[in-house]
């Protein structure tokens, strides 16, 4: 546990001072920062924490009562989360390496503190569901997601979230290692992993996709590991893994919610949102979680399930539930500023939204103290101006207005005795007088019952100024009240029941502060302070004078200026003098000391370059000031001349222009530690014995004074106290209550302090009262009818108002003087048509003709020649002028486009001043392009190496062609043969394909040959090093062991680092392109910022028209004024200059007409002036006419149509459809200008941002000046050096080029000789096969052996033949051919042997003749090849001396390079350097200083350690391969004996395949079988007959397939036929029964004898059948498997046939059917039996039984039976 007493932060107070520590006690705090995020948690079911600046409040809901921690850094407090036990809570602290303190709940009591977690600033702070762990994300620099275990106080895990700013993180309530983090344009999904090292965090970044980036401000985690987020427009996005799986909206692509949307909870199948519109929704679960993108694209559409409106102009930003369970009750935290009690249950029975409390939203603009009670009121933008009472610390009363307020003034009592007058100052430039009192004390009216304790009503609304009002102040006397601006004017009014305006004044800048004098002052005179810097005092206006009638501006006012020229420089340049004076003299005392004790002379040390004297540009911000003295004053200023307070007075020459003044302070006060911390506001006590200073950083200090310390002597101690949030909170509002028992403080921040300078208990002594008094009501004030406001922002302003009206005056006059005209005109015109009438009533003959009405019609002729003459003539007199004048016009129109100022665009913002300009843009200078002599590394040497290589390649040619001839006499050519067939095509490409495919094998088995030639003869010596060890060791000399500084004098640079005048040029050259390109795009960027403001105003154009539509259809009281429409200013759009019209150029000459006298200079420059002037004053116009506004007209139409509407009583029905209409039309109205107010913000914002990343491109654009200057002095020192380069290259390229031919005639000599030395192996192996081949004739055994090898090897004597013999020689010689091989043999005296064979004796002889030829040649080619080598030698000796005379050239070359590389070390380059950077002494000489990169410094150190490291590991790697190659050499045995292995598995495969060792490359390489394919053919001739006769016999059977059909047909009539007369017999057989019928009983026994006779038959009938069937089936077996009658295709055979009888004799007609053979059955009618067969094997006995046969044995017989 710890303390909170010995952790809170405490007051700081000077030491040794007499301050106590509680000089204030915080009484309350009435602000809430609604801006901040998640700014609001809930503890228990009453009580909520919030941020409040350095504070967390804990504010009881029901009692209102406040509670409050401070924080521990004294920093801020970053973010606070709660424990979901509620019973622990979190404060993230801001600061120098923040603290996370862990407090319990109820105690108060610090729990835990968790430390290092970030360096600056803790962004948000979350649990995980259970508890145990806690999450915490810094913002920059170091954006650090940190996971705790908060109850160990131990970090598990740490890591940067990303580099942007981070919203917020969360856990997963279904997934514990599962987070999320999401915030400016991105989102990130974590996953924790366990290790053995511990807990690691893995993120993956949520891509867009398609979708638009959007700032993420919540999400919501669902159970299937998928994330639910809002998005800027309203929708909501469905992550799956880290895309988007869909975006969600609602029916017709309507968003979610308008604006920002969060979701917040998952809870009874709703997905719970909220949304900066105010409404919370409920989104169905399993529709979200199931949803999939429609055809359109990734969009899912859906409506919600509940939904609640919480209010209007409600921005909800985060929701807590409460801790009950099964509550439905939330506290919402709304961003305008106020805190809601939700009930989330979605019943019929909900109560509606409860606004718990309402603050200001946004920064207090004003604050103010009533004069005689402990009152304050308060104002801000957020359009609202309340009232508290401080001593009660309650809110009294509130009033909202149409525009955010900017000023607020409480009047004195000398202003109004009751004290209840507050002048409020708005942004449109409207003044409010508000008057305060208790509606308590008001007359008892019938009917009307007051409420509340304090009421503000309207007194007076005017509006002096254009834009938003600064300052409000009234004269110490009361009679005069002081209104400022940003708009640069200052307005006075009289005091008095009624403000009346007396005038105003220009002011240099816009105005910031205004105070008067003081009562001690002898005159009454008006403080102004300007933001700009500049400060004017002005006399107190005469309300009684005379003004003049035309414009309310204080021309003769006196006012005198004052700039500020800042002096902080020299006051650090002074304090450094008189520091280092001191420094000085004290070392001089101790050189004293030694020198007296040594008696050594003292020696002078150099001095350091004092600080340089800079002006700040821009000028720094004035922020406020107070007199001191008559004409003296006191000023703080921020930026650079922050840390001090300035005493001014005004100078006695006023005559300079109050823009060019530089004024500077006489005197000045430093202020502690406010360096960084200007003074932002100030105040006195009432006896001015304590001075209340709010800080920029939210600070507040104290500084006791002494009474009449007017120079702020004594302003040297003081107390202070963190106040306000350090970032943001500047505390601009600072007062003491009218009894200095209180300090009130309000800053940017929204947050309201108030401090008791009394203990509470004393205080309460003091005051024995409960709550501040409220001004009584004024008498008469129920009576009085309410003042009328100005609502329309774009309304007049009071100087306007006049000027539009002594417009209309004039224009008045104006109108008329010209009816007057036109009345005169009319009546001239009348009396000439009158006469024209008298003239056409006259007779026919007396009447004018129109031609006659002319007085001549010459003079009309004359006019119209003069006339196109003179225009002719002067067409030809100006045509030189005219041509000049296009010449002058086209120079001019270039010049000033190429102009700076014609080319350079300014875009201005539209809320402040800010404006960013383009580049002027010079045009790039073409590189030159110098011719160099070439590399001689390259191109010579190259370029002898390849002439070499082609001549060695011709050489070697002739060779191979010998080869190739040698090739062609032994193989032997084909014979060509008469092919037997004749091939097809297809045969042919199948040949033709075969052939390339063997030439295709014989090309890569070629292929495969030269590759492993290659290999082979790549393949190293035994003793050959790796030539990747021979590079590194090369590498390794060049670069380690012997490192140079460049500044050493035998350094030397390696030729492929060298630097030269081509490379320098091109990287100056890069650096210029790179420059422009930055200058480019940084251009485009601002014209694209200039093009969408111009559409920005054409918007906002529209958007006022339609507001002024809407607002015609509106009463004038429910008008908004719209803000003023902005306007293109000349710097933005430079091109308009030159544009020009006929208008203008009439201007011109009637401008150059009117100065012809003046002096040329001067009447030029008035001339430009003047025209510039009026083209801007017709733009204005322009601008003015299209400016939309409201007519007098019209509204007075409105008033008219307002005051029909009241004197005419509606229906309900009418004033209900009203009402809804008056609704619609101001809910339009409103959105209107809440677009237009957020498109010129986020200009703003646009201009803002391309600002700062200009100012951050002209820091590197000058550093990239820079590097161009050392750049150029580079390039002009090369050239200086290349120049002399030139002559040495040109004598080593001659050297080169010599020693490269000697080298290249060596190398040939060298190849010769190789190829002589070839030859002559060559001539040995034929010699030695010549003697195998010999010894192979002679065959074993053989007794003529000896004598034939005599004569092999014998040598003789040969006759050089001649080369050239003619024809006829040789047919001369032919006949003796035989007689000279006889004389060779008989002058040998060898002759062949008895019983030796002649021909093996004439092949000796013949062999002995080529092996003379062989030994000739080898004679010949050795003394080749010594004459080769010995060229060899004397050129080796040349080029040895080459290289001496080219080492030299080199030498001096080297030596100009080292000269060049010493003089461009000599050059200056800038290196901007902090002092921190600095690791040398500053005192000792510095050209022993090196600098270096620390980057590049702290490699060299780590590579000290990697190069140990490197070496245990060659060490290691040298052994390993040591091992290795023992291990390759094992392989290698190894390999060779399986090589062996396989070539005789090889050969037996072979043999066992082929018989015999084939070649398989010639068998690959084999053509084409044309044999083959000619036995092809020939069998497909012989297939092609036989398919003919096959056609031939298909074409029988078929022919036979249709008679049987016809025969089938015959058939079928036939048993139709009998079908026919078996109808008929059965007609007639019923007949004849009934005719027997009749007939008698005296046949009945002849019957019956004759059925029995007739069933005997019949049986005996069947039994032959049946036996005649049995032998038929055995028959079709038979036949069926000897292959017998094959059935035609397609029909099956037919059953078994039972047995059946021929058709009985009817011998008796009693029978209704057919009798059956068997039983005496009686068949039916359809049932007749058909007659019997025939065995098959039976021969029928003629043709008629065969083709009853075939009838009988037809299927479709057998069917139609």
């Amino acid at each position: 546990m710890y303390k909170y007493e010995e952790l809170h932060s405490r007051p700081s107070i000077t030491p040794d001072s007499e301050i106590p520590e509680n000089l204030l006690y915080l009484s309350h705090s009435f602000g809430y920062d609604s801006g901040r995020r998640r700014n609001l948690q809930l503890l228990d079911d009453r009580t909520l924490i919030f941020i409040a600046g350095n504070l967390l409040v804990l504010l009881d809901v029901s009692t209102k009562e406040q509670r409050y921690l401070r924080s521990c850094s004294g920093g801020g407090i970053g973010s606070i989360t709660a424990h979901p036990s509620k019973e622990y809570f979190v404060v993230a602290e801001k600061g120098k390496q923040p603290n996370i303190i862990v407090f319990e709940y109820p105690s108060l009591r610090p729990f835990c503190i968790l430390r290092g977690g970030t360096e600056r600033t803790y962004s948000f702070v979350d649990f995980n569901p259970d508890g145990s762990l806690l999450a915490s994300v810094g913002c920059a620099p170091d954006y650090m997601l940190t996971l705790w275990d908060w109850k160990k106080e131990m970090v598990m895990v740490s890591c940067m979230a990303v580099s942007q700013e981070v919203y917020r993180v969360s856990f997963s309530p279904y997934n514990p290692g599962q987070l999320t983090s999401s915030g400016s344009g991105h989102i990130k999904f974590w996953q924790t992993d366990s290790t053995f090292t511990g807990l690691k965090l893995q993120g993956l970044m949520g891509d867009f996709g398609k979708t638009a980036a959007t700032d993420i401000e919540g999400c919501v985690e669902l159970p299937d590991g998928k994330v639910v987020s809002g998005s800027d427009w309203g929708n909501l996005l469905l992550w799956d893994g880290n895309g988007i799986k869909v975006e969600i909206c609602r029916k017709e692509g309507r968003s979610c919610h308008a604006g920002m949307v969060q979701p917040f909870a998952l809870e009874d199948g709703q997905l719970m949102t909220i949304g900066s519109d105010g409404v919370v929704r409920g989104w169905d679960f399993e529709s979200i979680d199931t949803a999939d993108g429609n055809r359109d694209g990734s969009r899912f559409e859906l409506e919600p399930m509940n939904e609640l409106v919480v209010g209007h102009k409600v921005c909800l930003s985060s929701v807590v539930r409460s801790s009950v369970h099964d509550s439905f009750i939330c506290f919402a935290q709304d961003s305008s500023g106020a805190i809601w009690k939700l009930d989330l249950s979605f019943t019929n029975t909900t109560p509606d939204p409860e606004c718990l409390f309402s603050f200001h939203a946004g920064a207090i603009q004003g604050l103010d103290v009533s004069r005689k009670s402990h009152l304050m009121a308060t104002t801000a933008l957020d359009r609202s101006v309340k009232v508290f009472d401080f001593l009660a610390k309650r809110e009294l009363t509130s009033s909202r207005f149409n525009q955010g307020g900017t000023a607020l003034c409480w009047a004195s009592p000398l202003v109004n005795q009751s004290g209840s007058l507050l002048v409020t100052g708005f942004e449109d430039g409207v003044v409010r007088l508000l008057e305060l009192y208790d509606p308590q004390r008001l007359p008892v009216v019938p009917g009307r019952s007051p409420k509340g304790d304090a009421k503000l009503s309207l007194k007076q609304a005017f509006k002096p100024h254009n834009a938003h009002v600064t300052a409000i102040a009234y004269e110490q006397n009361g009679e005069i009240l002081a209104t400022g601006s940003s708009d640069s004017t200052v307005f006075f009014f009289t005091v008095g029941e009624k403000h009346d305006p007396i005038g105003f004044v220009h002011v240099p800048g816009p105005v910031q502060a205004l105070e008067w004098s003081p009562h001690s002052h002898s005159e009454s005179r008006l403080l102004i302070l300007c933001q700009s810097g500049h400060v004017v005092e002005v006399h107190r206006p005469d309300p009684e004078a005379q003004r003049p009638t035309k414009t309310f501006q204080l021309l003769e006012l006196p006012s005198i200026y004052f700039r500020f020229r800042s002096i902080k420089s020299r006051i650090e340049r002074e304090e450094e003098i008189t520091r280092r004076q001191a420094v000085k003299e004290k070392k001089k005392e101790e050189r004293l000391k030694e020198s007296k004790q040594l008696d050594a002379e003292p020696v002078e040390e150099e001095e350091e370059e004092l600080p340089a004297i800079s002006i700040p540009d821009p000028p720094s911000p004035l922020y406020c000031g107070f007199y001191s003295q008559p004409g003296q004053f006191w000023l703080s200023m921020g930026g650079f001349d922050s840390g001090f307070l300035y005493h001014c007075k005004f100078s006695e020459k006023q005559d300079q222009d109050p823009d060019q003044r530089q004024d500077e302070p006489f005197d000045f006060l430093p202020v502690h530690s406010t360096d960084d911390d200007p003074i932002r506001s100030v105040t006195f006590s009432s006896n001015r014995q304590l001075l209340l200073c709010g800080m920029h950083s939210g600070f507040i200090r104290v500084y006791p004074l002494q009474p009449g310390d007017s120079s702020l002597t004594s302003m040297q101690a003081y107390w202070a106290l963190s106040v306000h949030d350090n970032q943001y909170g500047h505390l601009r509002h600072i007062r003491c209550s009218h009894d200095d028992h209180f300090v009130l403080t309000a800053g940017d921040d929204g947050n309201i302090f108030s401090f008791s300078l009394l203990p509470p208990e004393e205080l309460e002594k003091g005051l024995q009262k409960q709550g501040a008094t409220v001004p009584s009501p004024r008498v008469g004030l129920e009576n009085e009818a309410l003042a009328q406001d100005i609502e329309d922002p774009a309304a007049y302003s009071i100087e306007t108002t006049k000027q539009k009206l002594e417009e209309d005056h004039l224009h008045q006059e104006a109108e008329l003087k010209k009816a007057a005209k036109r009345k005169k005109l009319a009546k001239l015109r009348k009396k000439f048509r009158q006469l024209l009438d008298v003239n056409q009533s006259m007779p026919e003959h007396v009447r004018l003709k129109p031609a006659e009405l002319e007085v001549h019609p010459c003079f009309r002729e004359q006019v119209e020649r003069v006339k196109a003459q003179r225009v002719r003539e002067l067409r030809k007199q100006m045509a030189e002028e005219e041509e000049r004048c296009t010449i002058v016009l086209s120079k001019l129109h270039d010049w000033f486009k190429d102009s700076p100022e014609a080319s350079m665009v300014t875009v201005v913002a539209i809320g402040t001043d800010h404006r960013v300009s383009t580049y002027h843009l010079p045009a790039l200078a073409e590189p030159s392009s110098q011719p160099r002599h070439p590399s001689p590394d390259i191109s010579s040497t190259g370029g002898h190496k390849a002439a070499g290589l082609e001549c060695r390649q011709s050489r070697a040619e002739p060779a191979k062609d010998g080869s190739l001839v040698e090739m062609e006499e032994v193989l032997p050519r084909p014979q060509p043969r008469k092919p037997e067939v004749k091939l097809t095509n297809r045969q042919l490409e199948r040949l033709r394909k075969a052939d390339e495919k063997a030439g295709q094998a014989r090309a890569k088995i070629e292929k495969r040959k030269q590759e492993w030639a290659q290999l082979y003869a790549e393949k190293p010596n035994e003793d050959c090093e790796d030539p990747r060890d021979v590079q590194a060791i090369r590498e390794a000399i060049e670069n380690i062991g012997d490192l140079k500084l460049k500044l050493d004098k035998d350094s030397t640079v390696p030729k492929h680092l060298r630097m030269t005048a081509e490379r320098k040029r091109a990287a100056l050259m890069g650096l210029e392109e790179n420059i422009f390109k930055k200058q480019t795009e940084m251009n485009q960027r601002i014209v694209a910022l200039r093009d969408s403001k111009v559409l920005l105003l054409s918007q906002l154009k529209a958007q006022a028209q339609q507001v002024q539509q809407v607002q015609q259809r509106l009463a004038a009281h429910l008008h908004r004024p719209p803000p003023a429409l902005p306007a293109m200013l000349p710097e933005e759009t430079p091109e308009k200059k030159l544009q020009y019209s006929n208008a203008h150029l009439e201007r011109y000459r009637v401008l150059r007409e009117q100065s012809f006298h003046t002096l040329e200079l001067e009447a030029a420059t008035r001339l430009l002036e003047e025209l510039e002037k009026g083209m801007e004053e017709e733009e204005e116009e322009r601008g003015e006419e299209g400016t939309p506004s409201l007519s007098a007209s019209s509204v007075s139409r409105e008033e008219e149509e307002t005051a029909e509407e009241e004197g005419v009583e509606l229906s309900e029905l009418e004033e209900e459809l009203r009402k809804e209409e008056e609704i619609r039309l101001l809910y339009e109205q409103d959105c209107l200008l809440e677009q237009m107010e957020s498109s010129v913000c986020q200009f703003d914002a646009e201009l803002m941002l391309l600002l700062h990343q200009k100012l951050r491109l002209d820091c590197q654009l000058k550093m990239a000046d820079l590097r161009q200057l050392t750049l150029y002095q580079e390039l002009r020192i090369l050239e200086e050096a290349e120049r002399r380069e030139d002559v040495l290259e040109q004598n080593l390229n001659k050297r080169i080029e010599e020693e490269s031919n000697i080298t290249s005639e060596l190398e040939d000599f060298n190849e010769m000789l190789q190829l002589k030395q070839e030859d002559i192996a060559k001539l040995q192996e034929k010699e030695t096969a010549l003697k195998a081949s010999f010894q192979a004739s002679l065959g074993q055994g053989n007794k003529f052996e000896e004598f034939l090898t005599k004569v092999f090897k014998k040598k003789i004597k040969r006759v050089k033949k001649e080369e050239q013999t003619g024809s006829e020689e040789e047919e001369e010689d032919s006949d003796e051919d035989d007689d000279t091989e006889g004389g060779e043999a008989a002058l040998d005296g060898i002759v062949c042997p008895p019983d030796c064979d002649p021909e093996l004796f004439e092949d000796t002889l013949q062999l002995r003749e080529r092996r003379l030829d062989l030994e000739e040649l080898l004679v010949e080619e050795r003394k080749s090849a010594e004459a080769l080598k010995k060229e060899c030698d004397t050129l080796f000796k040349k080029e040895k001396s080459m290289k001496a005379s080219r080492k030299a050239a080199e030498d001096d070359l080297e030596l100009i390079n080292r000269e060049t590389q010493r003089k461009m070390n000599e050059l200056d380059v800038v290196v901007p350097l902090r002092l921190h950077q600095i690791k040398f002494d500053l005192k000792s000489d510095l050209s022993q200083a090196l600098v270096m990169d620390v980057t590049e410094l702290n490699r060299l150190q780590e590579r000290i350690k990697q190069l140990h490291v490197e070496k245990s590991r060659q060490r290691d790697l040298y052994g390993e391969t040591r091992k290795h190659r023992a291990r390759l050499l094992r392989e290698r045995r190894d390999m060779d004996a399986n090589i062996q292995v396989l070539e005789k598995r090889c050969n037996e495969q072979m043999i066992a395949k082929f018989g015999r060792i084939v070649d398989l490359d010639a068998l690959m390489t084999a053509p084409g079988n044309r044999k083959l394919e000619e036995l092809k053919q020939k069998k497909l001739l012989r297939e092609a007959g036989h398919a003919k006769e096959m056609k031939q016999l298909d074409r029988k059977v078929e022919e036979a397939r249709d008679n049987l059909m016809e025969v089938t047909r015959r058939n079928t009539e036939l048993v139709l036929c009998q079908t026919k007369l078996v109808d008929q017999t059965r007609e007639l057989d019923r007949k004849l029964n009934a005719r027997q019928k009749k007939m008698g009983r005296q046949f009945q026994d002849n019957r019956s004898r004759v059925d029995q006779e007739e069933v005997l038959r019949l049986q005996v009938l069947v039994k032959t059948q049946s036996q005649q069937t049995g032998a038929l089936r055995r028959e079709i077996a038979l036949l069926s498997r000897q292959g017998g009658h094959v059935l035609p295709p397609g029909r099956a055979p037919l059953p078994s046939l039972p047995p059946l009888a021929p058709l009985p004799t009817l011998r008796g007609r009693t029978h209704t059917g057919f009798v059956s053979r068997k039983g005496g059955h009686v068949l039916p009618a359809d049932h007749a039996p058909l007659p019997p067969l025939t065995p098959l094997s039976a021969t029928p006995a003629n043709e008629d039984q065969q083709e009853q046969l075939k009838v009988q044995m037809s299927p479709s017989r057998q069917g139609a039976t």
